[in-house]
């Protein structure tokens, strides 16, 4: 059973030649003819979603994973809207999702015809690709082209791309067999090939006495794990990784707010670098913003196959090429320095932070802080960590991270959306157990997550609750207002009726010893996904984290 719809046929098809296999569906009448198409061709992989925010955060969690383009299909009107925010994630983040939408014929928009709105090129500030098809067999040409087009900039560009498609009434009538369209048979990559480095980059690289590589947000990577260490025999070389850079090595420095908290103004001179290398996608740190951008290297080179980020208001270079290609030819063209002092001089400064880390530990009260040490030293090998954003990336940035674990975050917009949605699409795409970390007010703004039917039973969620947006007592300004109220949001809320209505198992923590005590269990295998519920001490957080930086 297929659609009779032409467009619906062409855009199904041209998803099975393009081997898009997964489709997440948003109920609704307008998209029938989709719906119907995908949920009966058995090489698609169909997943029903109510809420269409989740939806999309769903789709990006799997794609994020897959590292291929997940489709996400609506029906007209506001539904599209609600896409929004996972799209803009995905653009920012390099998530390839391909926005299919159901819409009315033209005659009907702003005619006061129920549930249409302006449906085209409604995302053209944060899409790769705006396809707007026309329902006439005439236009089969034109609407060929369009479907291909954001199919190839979807998989090329790595990004979210839009076809918007438009259903006249029947749109429940159906047919034996999917026509058969002629789809171009190779893909177009438009992005440069740059294998070759010109002269000046190595003469650049061999004449920098201070050389610093700073990775942001990045894909697990072995290769460019493997090369990287090649550099930190240079020891002009010093390497700066963040915790979603998913690099670790005992000679990076892998606690960049920890290093350079306290550090005075002839202290910052020493560690600004003649050369930035920066990789990757968004950096968390608003220090080390704050140090480049007043510190400014003599060149910074951005090395991205796609993106172009001058995040320091300083770059000299983007170069077009993988990371980890861009090393292994470069390593070829330079000469190592072993006389500076450079490298040893901040990693010496890394182990005395790190000593004064852990002493502060052991006497740190009962606080955020404190509970994520005995998060952190007990999430089981080899897992994928999906993290929330606002004060919990941050508290992740502090600690040392098993390097077996795979660390992910919605950093392309840095919002509180999505978190819990983009965790279980992670979980089914990704295949591995999965660990979410949240603070409460990300939990809670995302609750329809949890109205899924996909969730593994081995997907964990530890929410941090600490009555509020306990980040607005951290970050300078809201406590000297009288506006604290609405920064932090208050409130009294617990996940425990929530895990209850969804079939989750739940647990609640209160002190070291009763989390220790969860933690022992948590991760052994259950027939459904749990909940662990980490209550703190909100009056408290705050300041057992300005006094961590101030011993340091």
């Amino acid at each position: 059973m297929y659609p009779e719809k032409q467009l619906a046929q062409l855009v199904i098809r041209a998803c099975q030649f393009y081997n898009v296999d997964k489709v997440v569906i948003s109920p609704g009448s307008r998209n029938a003819p989709l719906t119907i198409g995908f949920s009966n061709v058995t090489e698609i992989e169909t997943y029903s979603i109510v809420d269409e925010r989740c939806a999309a955060f769903f789709a990006l969690g799997i794609a994020q994973q897959t590292r291929k383009p997940v489709a996400i299909v609506c029906t007209s009107g506001s539904a599209l809207l609600n896409y929004y925010p996972a799209i803009a994630e995905a653009y920012y983040s390099r998530v390839p999702l391909l926005v299919i939408s159901a819409d009315r014929p033209k005659h009907l928009i702003d005619i006061g015809d129920g549930q249409t709105i302006r449906q085209e090129n409604v995302f053209k500030n944060h899409i790769l690709y705006s396809a707007n098809l026309i329902e006439d067999e005439k236009k089969l040409t034109f609407n060929i082209h369009e479907v291909e087009c954001a199919i190839f900039t979807a998989i090329c560009d790595s990004g979210p791309v839009h076809i918007n498609v438009p259903f006249n009434e029947p749109i429940y009538n159906t047919v034996d067999v999917l026509a058969d369209f002629n789809f171009n048979s190779k893909l177009e990559n438009d992005v440069e090939n740059q294998n070759e480095l010109d002269t000046n980059i190595a003469d650049i690289w061999n004449t920098s006495e201070k050389k610093l590589i700073l990775v942001g947000v990045h894909y697990p990577d072995q290769k460019l794990q493997d090369v990287l260490r090649y550099f930190t025999e240079d020891t002009s070389v010093l390497v700066f990784t963040e915790t979603t850079s998913n690099i670790n090595d005992p000679n990076y420095i892998n606690s960049i707010d920890q290093l350079i908290s306290k550090l005075e103004e002839e202290e910052f001179e020493q560690l600004k670098p003649d050369l930035l290398i920066t990789l990757g996608g968004m950096v968390i740190s608003k220090r080390v913003k704050q140090f480049l951008r007043k510190y400014q290297p003599k060149h910074h080179w951005h090395v991205d196959k796609l993106v172009k980020l001058d995040t320091y208001f300083c770059l000299t270079k983007h170069i077009k090429e993988s990371p980890a290609d861009f090393f292994e030819v470069l390593k070829t063209k330079i000469t190592i320095h072993q006389s500076s002092s450079y490298q040893k001089r901040w990693i010496k400064e890394k182990k005395q932070r790190q000593i004064a880390h852990q002493a502060f530990i052991k006497e740190a009260e009962y606080s955020d802080f404190r509970v994520f040490r005995n998060i952190l030293e007990t999430l089981p090998d080899f897992s994928q960590v999906q993290v929330s954003n606002s004060a919990v990336v941050r508290y992740m940035q502090l600690y040392d991270v098993n390097p077996t674990l795979e660390v992910f975050c919605n950093r392309g917009t840095s919002g509180i959306d999505g978190s819990t949605s983009t965790a279980i699409g992670a979980a089914v795409g990704g295949k591995k157990n999965t660990v979410l970390i949240t603070g409460d007010l990300s939990f809670f703004y995302d609750s329809n997550a949890l109205w899924n039917n996909y969730i593994p039973p081995s997907f964990r969620i530890i929410v941090i609750n600490n009555a509020g947006g306990g980040i607005f007592k951290i970050i300078p300004g809201p406590k000297s207002t009288n506006a604290l109220q609405f920064f932090e949001t208050p409130h009294n809320l617990t996940a425990e009726h929530l895990a209850k209505m969804y079939g989750l198992e739940y647990q609640k923590a209160s002190s070291l010893a009763t989390i220790e005590d969860k933690l022992e269990s948590f991760y052994n295998e259950s027939e459904q996904a749990k909940i662990l519920e980490v209550f703190t001490p909100s009056n408290q957080n705050d300041i057992v984290l300005k006094e961590y930086f101030n011993k340091l």
